[in-house]
């Protein structure tokens, strides 16, 4: 799995999601990052037929949504992503949230994973005890946790859970979506202006040297080509450290513990 790819979270217009893509492909990136909930994985699917990388070098994620979670609905929407993607197979597939039936899900994962129509089954947004709770009363353990982690909110104690329980750490939303004015942030700008980096560029190579998979969404050629210039500059355990100090421990999105946040997902 690389460790740096393409994320296509809310790039809703299918051309843009298309291009996107395939402007990411000519780049050198190989993991691409989709879902049901994003209604995207046609146009992801066109891109990657139409490139000249061979299916066998890329890495395609996607995500089963709450509304289909439990063992037959979960057979369905994995035959309806293959469908859209026009694909035999997708590399990695992950519970988007964990609500609903995701114990009957995943026994419907772990068949699809032994039958070769999933390369790899995980989670995404699992709280640690949720994480434990699949391992423990299923076969298959899950490989990915894909959670938000950013400057803001680093994770450093489901990272150190994940480590422990040999389950990569992949982070969404890792520029925070601009929040806490990031683009701005005088700590990010000081260690960005001393290497020569963008902002941008600092927190993907802090990511990636915590060792975490990342998928910074873009929809411009000029990012995603600048996201992909991160592996020519290594960043001390001095930035590292100051950079750890922005941790506010807390979600900048939605509290998933809420319960009427909960409902809302589910009417989604």
């Amino acid at each position: 799995m690389p460790i740096l790819g393409i994320g296509l979270h809310q790039v809703w217009d299918l051309k843009d999601c298309e291009q996107s893509v395939r402007w990411a492909l000519e780049l050198g990136y190989r993991l691409i990052d989709t879902a049901s909930a994003y209604k995207n994985e046609e146009a992801v699917g066109k891109a990657v037929r139409e490139s000249k990388v061979p299916r066998e070098d890329l890495f395609i994620t996607s995500k089963l949504w709450v509304s289909d979670a439990g063992y037959e609905k979960a057979k369905k929407a994995l035959e309806l992503s293959l469908s859209k993607l026009q694909m035999d197979y997708i590399d990695l597939y992950l519970i988007h949230l964990p609500y609903s039936d995701v114990h009957g899900a995943w026994r419907a994962m772990e068949e699809l994973y032994k039958e070769g129509k999933i390369r790899s089954i995980g989670l995404s947004n699992f709280e640690p005890f949720q994480v434990m709770d699949i391992m423990t009363f299923n076969e298959v353990a899950p490989v990915v946790n894909q959670i938000e982690t950013h400057p803001f909110n680093q994770r450093i104690q489901e990272q150190k859970f994940l480590k422990e329980n040999r389950i990569q750490h992949m982070s969404w939303a890792p520029f925070a979506q601009g929040k806490n004015d990031l683009f701005n942030n005088e700590v990010l700008r000081g260690i960005a202006d001393n290497h020569g980096k963008t902002i941008a560029q600092i927190v993907l190579k802090w990511l990636i040297q915590r060792d975490i998979v990342v998928i910074p969404k873009s929809v411009s050629k000029e990012r995603l080509a600048e996201n992909f210039l991160v592996f020519d500059f290594t960043l001390p355990q001095e930035d590292m450290e100051m950079i750890s100090s922005l941790d506010r421990k807390t979600s900048s999105f939605l509290d998933q513990r809420d319960p009427s946040i909960v409902k809302q997902l589910g009417q989604f």
